[in-house]
């Protein structure tokens, strides 16, 4: 063989296809995610390794789809010299199949993928150059829905037999438990309601709450999403039931009037929620609202009830701690153990926690554990005279399970009608405070939707579809408001952990829960059952759904550059500012005029009269006072102004690139995702700002 016959190397690259335009909403974003221990500093402030360090294949847990990074090729396997490569870097010509394969084993023994040509062991001699990855793009649309869909049993417009609607529906629901009855549960004892008030307003959200899921899957969304009374209520709704004009009033009374005003201003603040939506404006906000955004306001809800968990359970350690221990072991030592391929532990860990808690509470009650001589768990304390039975007085309300005769007295047969606790009180002044919370109760929606289409659907919905189901929420809140919940009604965030968990994405199967929540609301005893839960298992339930609720907000900086020095400084203001200046305004919640009586767990929701801001309108000082003294409206004002003033790439912030309407006609199958049924789209074909 001469000098001049050409020395054997590798096959020649197999010619490049041509420009394919991104198919799915994540190819579009154009986010790198960066790892720990990483050599290269980004644009933003982030450490992030070279190219050619990375996995050819490289797994997105998030949206089951693989990524395909091909390597690439240096300067001396392309024969440039540097100073060519630094004027004008050639696109690198990806490597044939067999070599790709090769590199796949390699990584999958562990074997460095970081060399300067073929067949070169030298590591990169230049490590501060960022070099360019790029993704293969699936062929056909079938291979791109199979490599999304992978990580799911069922998608989206799936409709398994019904057997697993049935059993997967009832999982849905008994892992929602806690979200769906905890609200009522503390709100109603706060008004001065009765056992029996508690049973009724449950049966109330009971079916509120499967009314409105089935709207919301229909006309909504379309994601497999829950609705009931959220966290971001109980807020605002416990500033109004302790506001200083109603300290008055005891008994029955106070429970009725101030859930007719509670229907008030839940009822206009979901009306100017359903404008928001259905006006098109909500299209605008979402602008301004990203993973930055939603991660401390989310997490503020949950962080701004801390008061209230732990010194309540503490009036019966032995329950409460125990229930406590029981739902952490149940959802994180257990949480790997499968029974019939279904991880029982970390689905049902509420409900069963609830349940064995309950039954140990229950054997000890009947064993004479908390029976004192002499002494009536049923007597209010006011009324208790002997010094005796005032000393246990605490542990038998709280750790009696007895004490509750709400199972007892509720009926077979109830229905829930609207109005059922009398015409509505409108005052402007708590309306204002829920047309603010109301905007917040949106920013936790649009974070669930993006997370539930991650899981369930094959593609994020339009700006039009998130805004229409910005308005149905506030629809349904104001049938929550019509029928008496004492909160409104939204997007339930925890369902989405329920889907990823379940691996189960079927609108059906959550529609079908809905059907039978309704009937189960039908069901007078149901609703005395739950309200017959003591406090202190309540209290206990709450400090892991809050702590569960905080972790679910800030589980959206996932969808962003969690690392960058921009984004944990805005959010570490937003978090700290949320906590510290409502304690500044709480300090002036005890003044001499207040009611001494209520429990201080209470204490920071009586502000809003004697709040630091003071003027000559007093409506205006209730408003000010009120709002300002919540944790998530201090925390959604400043990640507002910080994530969008502050200059941050795209990739950064984590901006959600919602589908636009050359996806639809590009990929049909997002309009069979979120279109209407019954041809009721065609009928809305004009308001584009709430179509797909």
């Amino acid at each position: 063989m001469s000098s001049s016959d050409p020395k054997p190397g590798p096959p020649p690259p197999a010619p490049e296809s041509p420009a394919m335009p991104p198919s799915t909403w994540a190819k579009r974003t154009g986010f790198r995610p960066k790892f720990s221990g990483e050599t290269t500093a980004s644009d933003s402030g982030q450490l992030s390794l070279p190219a050619a360090t990375q996995s050819e294949s490289q797994p997105d847990l998030e949206a089951g789809q693989p990524r395909l990074r091909r390597p690439p090729v240096s300067a001396a396997a392309n024969g440039a010299t540097d100073k060519d490569k630094n004027e004008k870097p050639p696109p690198p010509p990806p490597p044939p199949p067999s070599a790709a394969l090769m590199k796949r084993r390699r990584d999958s023994d562990g074997v460095s993928g970081r060399s300067n040509g073929p067949g070169s062991g030298d590591p990169v001699r230049r490590p501060n150059r960022v070099e360019e990855t790029v993704e293969v793009l699936p062929q056909r649309m079938d291979e791109d829905l199979v490599a999304r869909n992978s990580h799911i049993k069922y998608g989206l417009r799936d409709t398994p037999g019904l057997v697993p609607i049935g059993f997967y529906g009832l999982q849905q629901y008994l892992s929602m438990l806690g979200s769906l009855i905890l609200v009522p549960l503390v709100i109603v004892p706060a008004m001065g309601g009765s056992h029996e008030d508690i049973a009724n307003v449950v049966s109330t959200v009971l079916f509120v709450c499967g009314i409105t899921t089935l709207l919301h899957t229909s006309f909504g969304s379309r994601l497999p999403s829950i609705q009931g009374p959220s966290f971001v209520f109980l807020a605002p709704v416990l500033g109004i039931i302790n506001s200083p004009e109603f300290q008055g009033l005891n008994g029955n009374n106070n429970f009725k009037h101030i859930m007719r005003e509670l229907q008030g201003a839940i009822i206009v603040g979901s009306a100017f929620q359903a404008v928001l939506g259905y006006s098109g404006l909500m299209s605008l906000i979402l602008r301004l609202i990203n993973p930055v955004v939603v991660a401390p306001t989310i997490a503020a809800v949950g962080l701004s009830f801390y008061s209230y968990g732990f010194p309540l359970v503490g009036k019966c350690l032995e329950i409460g701690v125990v229930q406590i221990l029981l739902v952490v072991i149940f959802a994180l030592y257990l949480r790997k153990i499968s029974v019939l391929s279904h991880r029982v532990f970390l689905i049902y860990a509420v409900p069963l926690s609830l349940a064995i808690t309950w039954g140990a509470a229950f054997l000890l009650t009947s064993a004479g554990a908390y029976t004192y001589k002499g002494c009536d768990p049923n007597v209010p304390v006011s009324n208790v005279v002997s010094s005796y039975c005032r000393k246990y007085m605490t542990r038998m309300k709280y750790c009696r399970v007895d004490t509750s005769q709400a199972l007892r007295s509720a009926p077979w047969f109830r229905f829930p009608y609207p109005l059922q606790w009398g015409v509505p009180i409108f005052t402007w002044k708590m309306s204002v405070v829920m047309c603010v919370i109301s905007i917040i109760a949106s920013v936790d929606s649009v974070g669930s939707y993006h997370a539930s289409s991650l899981l369930a659907a094959s593609m994020p919905p339009t700006p039009g579809v998130v805004s229409r189901a910005i308005g149905l929420e506030g629809f349904a809140s104001v049938l929550a408001g019509l029928w008496g919940t004492g909160a409104g009604s939204t997007t339930l965030t925890e369902n989405v952990h329920t889907i990823a968990v379940a691996k189960m994405g079927s609108r059906r199967v959550v529609e079908l829960g809905a059907c039978v929540l309704v009937v189960l609301s039908l069901v007078g005893k149901v609703g005395g059952f739950i309200a017959s839960i003591p406090q202190v298992m309540v209290a206990s339930l709450l400090c892991f759904m809050w702590a569960m609720f905080t972790a679910l907000g800030l589980s959206n900086l996932r969808y962003s550059e969690a690392g960058s020095s921009r984004n944990i400084i805005i959010v570490g203001l937003s978090l700290f500012c949320s906590l510290s200046v409502p304690a500044y305004f709480q300090q002036y919640g005890v003044s001499p005029n207040s009611n001494l009586s209520v429990p201080s767990y209470y204490q920071p929701y009586i502000v809003a009269s004697h709040g630091p801001f003071k003027s000559q309108y007093k409506g205006v000082n209730y408003v000010v006072n009120t709002l300002l003294s919540m944790n998530m409206v201090i925390a959604f004002i400043m990640a507002v102004v910080l994530d969008n003033t502050v200059p941050g790439s795209k990739q950064e912030r984590g901006v959600y690139v919602w589908s636009d309407s050359e996806t639809v006609t590009r990929e049909p199958v997002l309009a069979k995702d979120y279109e209407l049924p019954f041809r009721v789209g065609r009928f809305f074909r004009w308001i584009k700002w709430v179509g797909i």
